[in-house]
């Protein structure tokens, strides 16, 4: 080195050669082998406000109870239940060598607001809806329900870790959530009416559940929380690499398909032969392994029957593992048994009392890290 030569340190604490980031999300799919999750929570789960787009799914009484409650607390027998089987699932995945994240508890009873409206909190028990993980991607999703519209700040301490650690973070535009969005004429169409829904085309808005990843394909349906607009929008975000194909259900008050249409490994998909019309599938599913789910077990419990937010077929909202093994509820003895006659490996778990809070083992959690590469199952 000659005497001219400018010689220049590292400053003190700064490696010279930094190690490349390794990014902590990746998932292309619903089954390759589970590595990281994240998991709600039960804490300061608060009763909804009664808006439209949140008691349009469920009976007239129902609806006025709701306003009622609304902003009360969740009764504590409901939480107890349901809390012992959460603690229980979640050290199931950590003896399964999973890594389980969770959000930051917080009080869901405070008001908060926009300029054009104000509403309290709901919950965090299900990440499912509020972020949608494509690849090394995780997109806070721009949900239609007033009360959720900031309940992705209870993730921000795990987004802000997975981001610093080289993950890609995105946020749909934020929705106005105004008058323009709701039909206010809106009522639940009957058996054999064309299918109508809640939500105008005023701006986009979607919930992650109502997507399913299958790789290069996802699969989506309409509800009465995700409309054209919000489909559009990941479509253009996700750009021509990605496929989504939509596929309209006989569910008259849809909302999250993951109790509809469930990929559980390439080439095999489960459906509900109530809400999914099985002749109607898209045609990329041509050859592939159509699993018509059986009927579900019966809920002996009243106040499960009718406390449920996603009714019985939450037989369906599993979890797989990786390709061949797969958690579901031990409830439901024939969607276990029928399970292993198609080939995979039920772990049988308890969540049947976190019904009321939105769902069950899929709703329940967000898979963060698959070990697997982006493939295209469908050609």
């Amino acid at each position: 080195m000659g005497d001219g030569a400018r010689v220049t340190s590292a400053p003190r604490g700064v490696t010279a050669a930094a190690e490349p980031l390794v990014p902590p999300v990746g998932s292309h799919n619903e089954w390759d082998p589970l590595e990281e999750i994240v998991v709600g929570r039960l804490d300061g789960a608060t009763i909804p406000s009664d808006h439209p787009v949140g008691t349009c799914n469920i009976p007239p009484w129902a609806a006025r109870l709701q306003g009622l409650a609304a902003g009360f607390k969740y009764p504590r027998l409901l939480i107890e239940r349901a809390q012992h089987e959460l603690d229980a699932f979640v050290a199931l995945l950590g003896a399964l060598g999973i890594t389980v994240r969770r959000p930051d508890a917080v009080g869901h009873g405070r008001r908060f607001g926009t300029p054009d409206w104000s509403s309290r909190g709901f919950y965090n028990t299900c990440p499912r809806d509020s972020m949608l993980v494509i690849g090394d991607e995780i997109i806070e999703t721009p949900m239609a329900w007033p009360c959720r519209y900031f309940e992705t700040h209870s993730y921000r301490t795990i987004l802000k870790d997975y981001f610093r650690r080289g993950a890609r973070w995105t946020a749909a535009p934020k929705p106005q959530l105004t008058d323009e969005l709701f039909d206010s004429d809106f009522r639940v169409p009957e058996a054999g009416e064309p299918m109508r829904y809640i939500l105008t085309e005023f701006e986009p808005v979607f919930d992650a559940a109502d997507f399913v990843r299958a790789g290069r394909d996802l699969f989506v349906t309409r509800s009465n929380v995700t409309n054209r607009m919000g489909i559009e929008w990941l479509r253009r975000h996700l750009g021509p690499g990605y496929r989504i194909h939509e596929i309209e259900g006989r569910c008259r008050t849809p909302m999250h398909f993951d109790t509809t249409f469930v990929p559980l490994a390439p080439g095999k998909v489960l459906v509900n032969p109530e809400y999914s019309d099985v002749d109607q599938l898209p045609d990329v599913l041509d050859g592939r392994d159509v699993l018509v789910a059986p009927e579900p077990n019966r809920l002996d419990e009243r106040l499960l029957r009718i406390t449920s937010m996603r009714g019985m077929w939450l037989s369906m909202n599993v979890l797989m593992v990786d390709e061949k093994r797969v958690i579901a509820e031990r409830h439901h003895t024939d969607m276990l048994r029928a399970l292993e006659t198609w080939g995979f490996e039920p772990i049988p778990c308890d969540l049947l009392h976190y019904a009321p809070f939105g769902g069950s083992f899929h709703c329940a959690t967000l898979d963060i890290r698959r070990r697997g590469t982006l493939e295209s199952y469908f050609g």
